[in-house]
């Protein structure tokens, strides 16, 4: 995984950090700045190892690209979830063949009703 942390960078984050701490403390800081890298991996790797062992070696399968939430557009999602047609209802089972057939139907498009001052929107007074 790349961090983008340039050699130069780190060199320039050592030279001012020796500013600030002092070459007498210095030491003692890396050492601390160490111990927390190494634990912090420690914790990494225990954490991919604890993921592996629960979701199994189907986790090798998983497209993570595909589950990025950065390449998904709200508004298409929302255009699509609102214009999708329904799914017919399931018809009742017939008990006899001389039944005539249900007619159940279906709404094709979603239709957009214009509101104006002589046909406002439903408002429930109850509700709010």
């Amino acid at each position: 995984m790349e961090l983008g942390i340039s050699f130069e960078k780190i060199l320039l984050i050592g030279l001012v950090a020796v500013l600030l701490v002092g070459p007498e403390r210095l030491p003692r800081y890396a050492e601390t700045f160490a111990k927390l890298v190494r634990r912090a991996g420690e914790f990494m790797r225990d954490t991919k190892s604890r993921v592996r062992e629960e979701m199994g070696p189907e986790i090798d399968e998983v497209d993570w690209r595909k589950l990025d939430p950065r390449q998904y557009d709200p508004r298409r999602i929302i255009r699509d979830a609102l214009f999708e047609d329904d799914p017919a209802p399931a018809q009742p089972a017939q008990s006899t063949a001389l039944a005539e057939p249900a007619v159940v139907p279906v709404r094709t498009s979603m239709t957009r009703h214009e509101f104006t001052r002589e046909t406002p929107p439903p408002f429930d007074d109850e509700a709010t």
